[in-house]
């Protein structure tokens, strides 16, 4: 693991050094998992670009916290046009929870995808979701284990890169769903050209997502124009106050509309595949 990794930000060592402490489940978990390319593929079909909307209250690189009833948002977000969820479960920093992920999943009908710091194969255990996070720079050479543990379980791993090193480790896995982070945790800095670095390289019949930084509809643009199947996006939909684009043609009206508007300009920012 590269837990001790000295070129990360002060508050992702805080992260890990956490997540490094919290236990796993109680037994073996097996899951019938809602698939995230078949959820794409109905978005692709519906005209609407395939976004994973996030469910996240706060987090260290965002002001504020969201207090409304997660189901509700996450509710609103599928009415929005979100193809799938992410619900963070990492407590400390981020204010989520398995139970949070365990009510939403009850909730919707699309995929749900586990936010959190894995670090552990018993961790996978935590709680059922359809997609978990594995991120390459934290788990390091238990790569591979954790992708196969995550699979027998039933889960679909998604594997998060930020370089080309990452990501060959990441195919050498047998990774299918990629996600390219936009966001350095060394610095925490957002560059959008990450992924277009990155994208090239990626397998064609790999499912190929971008997180991080896609904060308006131009940006959500460049991303499918790059290469991205699908979109991961988190404070610009759960903004409360919205991230107003003029033409959008959407607006709010609160509890929870507002995250339902800001769902939809994302879903509906164009229908440009990959070239």
């Amino acid at each position: 693991m590269n837990t001790a990794d000295g070129g990360l930000a002060p508050a992702v060592r805080s992260i890990l050094a956490t997540a490094a402490e919290r236990p796993g489940g109680d037994e073996r978990l097996a899951v019938d998992a809602r698939s995230l390319p078949d959820a794409f593929a109905d978005a692709e079909a519906d005209g609407r670009i395939p976004v994973i909307a996030e469910v996240k209250p706060t987090s260290p690189t965002t002001d504020g916290e969201r207090t409304d009833d997660p189901v509700e948002l996450a509710e609103e977000m599928v009415a929005g046009g979100a193809g799938a969820l992410s619900v963070l479960t990492e407590p400390e920093h981020f204010g989520g929870s398995a139970e949070t992920l365990e009510r939403v999943r009850d909730a919707v009908d699309v995929p749900v995808l586990r936010k959190d710091f894995l670090l552990r194969e018993e961790q996978l255990d935590a709680v059922a979701a359809d997609l978990v996070l594995l991120i390459v720079r934290f788990v390091g050479d238990d790569l591979t284990n954790l992708v196969s543990a995550a699979r027998e379980r039933g889960f679909q791993p998604l594997v998060e890169v930020h370089d080309a090193d990452e990501l060959s480790a990441a195919i050498d896995a047998g990774a299918d769903l990629i996600g390219v982070n936009n966001r350095d945790l060394g610095a925490l800095e957002v560059d959008l050209s990450t992924f277009e670095r990155v994208a090239p390289e990626v397998p064609d019949d790999a499912t190929l997502i971008a997180e991080s930084g896609i904060t308006t509809t131009a940006d959500a643009r460049r991303m499918r124009e790059a290469g991205a199947d699908g979109l991961l996006i988190g404070s610009a939909i759960m903004d409360a106050e919205g991230r107003g684009e003029s033409g959008d043609g959407v607006e709010g009206d609160g509890a929870g509309g507002d995250v339902r508007a800001n769902t939809r300009r994302f879903t509906r920012a164009g229908t440009e595949g990959k070239p």
